[in-house]
C-alpha cells in the first residue's frame, strides 16, 4: 500500500479536496503549497492533524522539490499554472497570457519532470505496483492535434469550445506536460477530467474510458476520489 502521499497544489480547489480525501482514508499527507498562509487558511478545520504536514515548496526547483517528498512514496500532482483560485476575471487572464508566451517555462511543464524524477530517486517501504506519480491533467488535451479526419468523425469530442478556440494553447501545453512525465520512466497515471463544475451533482459514479474522446461535466469532490 501507499505510506505517504505529496501533493502539489494543495490550497487549490481541486487540490485540497485531493488532501481532504486522503486524510479521510488515514493516509498521511505532505501538502506542497506556494504560500503557509493560504495553506493554513485553507486546512484551518484540519488543526493539528498528525496525518498533515504542510511544506512550502517551489515547484520549479528542484532541491526544493528533493527536499519536500522525501518520505513520500506516491505524489499527486493538481499544481496548474491555470490557477482555480477566486481571482478576478482580468488576473486570470493576464495569468494565463504570461503562460502562453513563455510556455516552456509553466508549472506544469517544469514542476511535472522535477516531481517524477525527484519520487523515482524516493525508496520507501516495499516495491508497490501503485503509480509513484498521478498527474491531474484535462480531457481534451490531444485534440487539437487531431486530423480533420478524425475530428470530423468525432466531432461531439472535438466541436466544443475549449478545444476548438484552445485559449493560449492551454491544452497543448497540458499535452507537453503529459509527455514529458512519460519520459522520465517512472510509474504514473495520467487522470483526464472533463469539466469540473462545483455545482454538478457530487456522489455519481463515474465513468471511465481510455484514450481523449470523453465529454461532460463532473464535481470535483469526485476527481479528489479518483485521485
Amino acid at each position: 500500500g501507499v505510506s505517504k502521499v505529496a501533493v502539489t497544489g494543495a490550497t487549490g480547489r481541486t487540490g485540497s479536496l485531493v488532501v481532504e480525501e486522503l486524510l479521510s482514508r488515514q493516509v498521511p499527507v505532505v501538502a506542497l503549497v506556494r504560500s503557509m498562509d493560504k495553506a493554513k487558511e485553507t486546512f484551518a478545520k484540519e488543526g493539528s492533524n498528525s496525518l498533515l504536514t504542510i511544506r512550502e515548496c517551489d515547484l520549479t526547483s528542484e532541491s526544493a522539490i528533493n527536499e519536500a517528498v522525501q518520505g513520500c512514496d506516491a505524489a499527486i500532482w493538481c499544481a496548474t499554472g491555470f490557477s482555480d483560485a477566486q481571482t478576478s476575471l482580468l488576473e486570470r487572464v493576464k495569468r494565463l497570457l504570461g503562460i502562453a508566451l513563455n510556455a516552456k517555462q509553466s508549472i506544469d511543464s517544469v514542476g511535472v519532470p522535477l516531481l517524477a524524477n525527484a519520487m523515482l530517486s524516493q525508496v520507501v517501504g516495499t516495491a508497490s505496483d501503485y503509480p509513484k506519480v498521478v498527474m491531474l491533467s484535462s480531457a481534451g488535451v490531444t485534440r487539437p492535434s487531431w486530423s480533420d479526419e478524425k475530428k470530423e468523425n468525432l466531432a461531439g469530442c472535438a466541436d466544443i469550445p475549449i478545444v476548438r478556440l484552445n485559449p493560449f494553447g492551454i491544452l497543448d501545453i497540458k499535452a507537453e506536460s503529459e509527455e514529458k512525465l512519460r519520459e522520465t520512466g517512472v510509474n504514473y497515471c495520467i487522470v483526464r477530467p472533463t469539466g469540473l463544475n462545483d455545482k454538478w451533482p457530487a456522489g455519481a459514479r463515474p465513468v471511465f474510458s481510455q484514450g481523449d474522446v470523453a465529454v461532460g461535466r463532473i464535481n470535483r469532490k469526485d476527481v479528489a476520489r479518483v485521485l
